[in-house]
């Protein structure tokens, strides 16, 4: 198998209370799962500026990036796709879920059925770790 060279994209956990916004996926890879907003850096783009465009495009929703989580490969075979996906924490600020660009839906929903809603093992492992690491945030405030 011969694999494209590595594609940069970006992910976003946006977090509203205990709520996780979700998109299901309107193309391929993984077309009709929920998943994260996100996509590919355009040239000269910045991640996280990226990051917060996408979260826009596909979902009208505005948010402020708290951080880094975590850098996962995404490797599709059926498509000899792979991604660097560079995830990052955002939690809203405005903006009711409307689907945009490529995503086919887009609504907050509580972690625990967000987590049972993804397919993808480590689109969930990415979203525990971005409750987890809010948690983390905000007890660092209270101190």
């Amino acid at each position: 198998m011969t694999w494209s060279s590595p594609v940069p994209a970006v992910g976003v956990v946006c977090l509203r209370g205990d709520e996780v916004l979700l998109i299901r996926r309107g193309t391929p890879p993984r077309l009709g799962e929920w998943s994260l907003p996100g996509g590919r850096i355009e040239p000269g783009e910045k991640a996280v500026d990226a990051a917060s465009r996408e979260l826009r495009e596909e979902t009208g929703v505005e948010a402020e990036m708290q951080g880094l989580i975590d850098v996962v490969d995404g490797l599709f075979p059926e498509m000899n796709r792979h991604y660097v996906l560079i995830d990052y924490l955002a939690v809203w600020t405005s903006g009711d879920p409307v689907a945009g660009d490529d995503a086919a839906e887009a609504a907050f929903f509580p972690l625990e059925q967000a987590e049972q809603m993804v397919g993808w093992s480590e689109t969930r492992r990415i979203i525990r770790k971005a409750a987890d690491m809010r948690a983390g945030l905000e007890t660092l405030q209270r101190c």
